[in-house]
């Protein structure tokens, strides 16, 4: 069970903040101000306002660790107070934690980069060893916890927060109480958007709105920074708690890979369907339970009609009238926060009956016949589908269902 969410994303600080401008279709998408992007041919991002990091962690932690863990960090810290959660209170081996991660500390490597090129390798702080790796993430945040469980790390792009949360669910299964799952990331300095930039992918200019998935004028995604942490609890735990509220059930997931091309997805969309039907197939559920569908939506033509034709292959007939959205046209492609957000929006939706929008979706893209939803939509939500596709050609899936209230 989803018991708590912590967010800490482009269009909002905290996940009432973020909820309500979903809802709204509040973008977070913005100029690029922490350095010039004048060089770049991409200058807007989903950024993070108003985020003081000592309103969360130590000024000394703080030092020690790049800003992609502090956003995790603190959206742990959200997770836990969203659901009543001590985990001092928690048996000592029952807390796991496992985050997915894509670009790593970046922007604190490259300061320390910039000290051994101008400066020499004694300005090189001690903690460049650990601050910009993989797993610093889920090492801080055992720490700040005292979290002893099963723990790791997925590293598969933009899959790895469904991947993290299909990790999460196998460890409750084995008897751990309650997982830490998702992920952030915050590959914002000018190295980290050099290197996205020569995947070809992005988009480009300094439109706030040219991130335009399934549209006609679909030229690329904007990158950005944030995610979400989920706290998953066993149903014992929180009946043992009495938890009156949860926001959904991890019911199904699957991962494929598409072994096409070192970024881009392939573009049949047969392995993306592959992992479609295979998660549902271990959810339990047809297509036609499928309330909504939160796409991938990479905003690039090729892969945008992909997930079309993938859409088509798992529903059928069914498949133009499906509502699907793409909520993440209002921050960017967070990487490893992105299927995460995804998930924690999913989870929102099916515990308030309300399916957020699409932005920046004027005109569809040829071939392009999915209801994608434009607007707040009511519907009385039970299961949704969460799609996530990574470079390098990692597929995943999730099936969330609505719990009992």
């Amino acid at each position: 069970m989803i018991s708590g969410i912590g967010i800490v994303a482009p269009n909002g600080l905290g996940t009432a903040s973020y909820w309500n401008a979903a809802r709204k279709g509040i973008s977070g998408i913005r100029p690029i101000e922490r350095f010039s992007p004048a060089k770049y041919a991409t200058q807007v991002a989903g950024t993070v306002e108003s985020f003081e990091v000592t309103d969360y962690i130590s000024k000394r932690l703080s030092v020690q660790t790049d800003r992609w863990t502090w956003l995790a960090l603190a959206a742990t810290q959200m997770a836990f107070e969203d659901a009543r959660f001590d985990p001092g209170a928690a048996e000592e081996f029952a807390l796991s934690v496992v985050t997915a991660s894509s670009s790593g500390g970046n922007q604190f490597g490259q300061r320390e980069i910039q000290n051994l090129w101008s400066k020499g390798p004694g300005f090189v702080g001690a903690y460049q060893s650990i601050a910009w790796f993989y797993a610093a993430t889920t090492g801080q945040i055992s720490i700040q916890h005292g979290c002893r469980g099963p723990f790791g790390v997925v590293v598969a792009e933009q899959a790895g927060g469904l991947d993290s949360l299909a990790v999460a669910r196998r460890h409750i299964r084995h008897g751990v109480t309650a997982v830490i799952a998702g992920g952030t990331d915050s590959p914002l300095g000018p190295y980290a958007l050099a290197c996205q930039e020569r995947s070809g992918m992005l988009a480009s200019g300094a439109d706030r709105d040219i991130y335009r998935p399934f549209d006609a004028a679909a030229c690329g995604y904007v990158p950005g920074e944030g995610g979400a942490i989920l706290l998953v609890e066993s149903a014992d735990s929180t009946g043992k708690r009495g938890v009156s509220r949860t926001y959904a059930e991890v019911a199904g997931h699957a991962s494929t890979q598409d072994a096409y091309h070192p970024t881009l997805p392939a573009p049949d969309g047969r392995q993306l369907a592959r992992a479609m039907s295979l998660a549902l197939r271990d959810a339990g559920a047809g297509p036609d339970e499928v309330d909504a569908v939160f796409a991938d939506g990479l905003g690039l033509p090729e892969a945008d009609a992909a997930e079309v034709r993938a859409m088509h292959a798992v529903f059928g007939d069914r498949a133009t009238s499906v509502p699907v959205t793409v909520p993440k046209s209002m921050a960017g492609r967070l990487y490893a926060g992105g299927s995460s957000l995804d998930a924690a929006t999913a989870a929102l939706a099916l515990a308030s009956g309300e399916l957020p929008p699409t932005i920046n979706f004027r005109h569809p893209a040829p071939g392009c016949d999915l209801d994608i939803v434009t607007e707040t939509r009511s519907l009385p939500l039970r299961t949704v589908l969460v799609v996530a596709r990574g470079a390098g050609g990692f597929n995943s899936a999730l099936v969330l269902r609505k719990t009992a209230e």
